[in-house]
């Protein structure tokens, strides 16, 4: 495995990579601080492509003000052994002043998906994750892109974003992986308290309800759904919701009944803090006619 940390770097090697062949090169964009999610979907990459390479790069753009840019968990040698351990052959680790070496004066928007969930909660995160995002897309030039489903919004915008500008990458979803007690894996999981942590499995639990109901067409209506979760939620003394939504998708676009949906899916999607952690988990839906 290599590290590699400058953008000049990372195109010579990518190069060299192709030329002469047409093997698949597989991209993992992360912000490091790695855990079993971010391994699935390098196992994913290294299953599906010959050359698999990891980004880790916390991106100032997709922070506001108020948020944890400055506190966010960072441990670039642990990083490193686990990105070897799964397999990564590059790891592209550059910092701030090589991914914006002046004031940055382009951005990329992706209109109507942000509107709602995250979108809504923290005003500019994703023009900041689509432009960062962008440029990753033309520094690696990736055959296939793996992201979590975890921040299924998040795929729903890149998704967006490749149709939209002809960026020739496959997006490839993949499932959202849990703790055994059905926490949602993510970086900021480390912040949690030991009570918060406890108390923070109201969110799988509530969307499993919330499963169930669509399941045995006990409940149909978004408004009756997203009432179940939020009152579930609202059992954890610490919990302060952000939001709850329940949506179509990918579209991310409300609907009245699930009877009267245009596709067959809905995303259950939260965002819930517990003292200084904000968490979020959603999931995804198939829904019977």
């Amino acid at each position: 495995m290599q590290v590699i940390r400058t953008i000049h770097d990372l195109r010579a090697q990518v190069r060299n990579f192709r030329r002469g062949s047409d093997a698949l090169v597989g991209f993992v964009p992360t912000m490091g601080f790695l855990h079993e999610g971010h391994m699935s979907l390098l196992k994913a990459a290294k299953e599906q492509c010959s050359l698999v390479i990891l980004s880790i790069f916390v991106n100032p753009l997709q922070f506001g003000p108020n948020e944890d840019f400055d506190r966010y968990p960072r441990n670039e040698k642990r990083d490193l052994e686990l990105a070897e351990a799964a397999g990564a052959d590059f790891v592209f680790m550059p910092d701030v002043k090589e991914m914006y070496p002046s004031e940055v004066r382009t951005t990329v928007s992706v209109t109507k998906l942000t509107d709602r969930l995250c979108g809504a909660s923290r005003p500019g995160h994703f023009d900041g994750v689509a432009t960062v995002v962008s440029k990753l897309f033309h520094i690696v030039q990736p055959d296939k892109a793996f992201f979590g489903l975890k921040d299924a919004q998040q795929v729903a915008v890149i998704t967006q974003m490749v149709q939209d500008l002809n960026i020739p990458v496959e997006i490839v979803p993949c499932p959202t992986l849990r703790e055994s007690d059905g926490l949602a894996m993510s970086s900021r999981n480390v912040y949690l308290q030991e009570e918060e942590r406890r108390q923070a499995l109201v969110l799988s639990q509530a969307l499993n309800k919330a499963k169930e109901a669509v399941l045995d067409r006990s409940i149909v209506t978004s408004e009756a759904l997203t009432a179940l979760i939020r009152n579930h939620i609202q059992t954890a003394p610490l919990a302060v919701i952000d939001y709850v939504e329940v949506l179509q998708f990918p579209s991310l676009q409300p609907f009245e009944s699930t009877h009267s949906m245009v596709n067959d899916s809905l995303i259950a999607a939260v965002a819930v803090k517990f003292g200084k952690t904000r968490l979020i988990d959603n999931l995804i839906l198939s829904v019977r006619k």
